[in-house]
Parts: structure tokens; C-alpha cells; sequence
């Protein structure tokens, strides 16, 4: 993972309404919800949660799909697993090296 996939997949996540929207999706599985059940559970209005989701899906981490007259979004685990993985890739690197500081 890039430096700038990482950075916006971060900041898609840098609000408190798109983590309570991302925690919903992760709860509900695979199977994900509808946009409908998503505001339902979350009480964000609907044009406010439009807005999030749209941030959360071009960030890679949520995926939506069509459903008939509803769209369906789930979390994308392999993406979320990236990015867990890219911050925590260098975890202790230095841990143990003398002579470091912290500046």
C-alpha cells in the first residue's frame, strides 16, 4: 500500500460519524446493510449519511452496490486490513536501538 492510498483511506475514517457508520458495517458481516438500515441503526440523517458513505466508498473502505430500488453497503475487510497492517507494518522497529531520540 502507497503512502496516498493509505492517507485516504485514514481520512475517510477521520470522522466520528464515518467510524460509527464504518462499526455499524463491520458488525453487520459480509452481508453488509442497506443504506436505510444503515441510518436507521446510526440515527445520522439521510443526506448527511449519503455524504459519508460516498467519502467511506472512494476511500476503498466501504463497498456499495445496487439493489434493486435500495443500495447495499458492506465494509471491505481486505482494505481495512491493509491499512491496519500499513500502520502497524514498522511496530517496535527501533525498540531497542541506542542512541535514538526523539528529536
Amino acid at each position: 500500500m502507497e503512502w496516498e492510498e493509505a492517507a485516504q483511506g485514514f481520512a475517510a475514517m477521520g470522522s466520528e460519524a464515518r467510524l460509527q457508520v464504518l462499526r455499524c458495517l463491520i458488525r453487520a458481516g459480509d452481508h453488509g446493510l442497506t443504506v436505510g438500515e444503515i441510518q436507521s441503526r446510526t440515527g445520522i440523517a439521510p443526506s448527511t449519511l449519503a455524504h459519508h458513505l460516498k467519502f467511506l466508498a472512494a476511500a476503498g473502505v466501504v463497498v456499495q452496490a445496487r439493489e434493486g430500488r435500495s443500495t447495499s453497503c458492506r465494509a471491505d475487510y481486505k482494505r481495512l486490513e491493509a491499512l491496519a497492517g500499513f500502520i502497524l507494518q514498522e511496530c517496535c522497529a527501533d525498540e531497542g536501538k541506542k542512541g535514538t531520540s526523539d528529536g
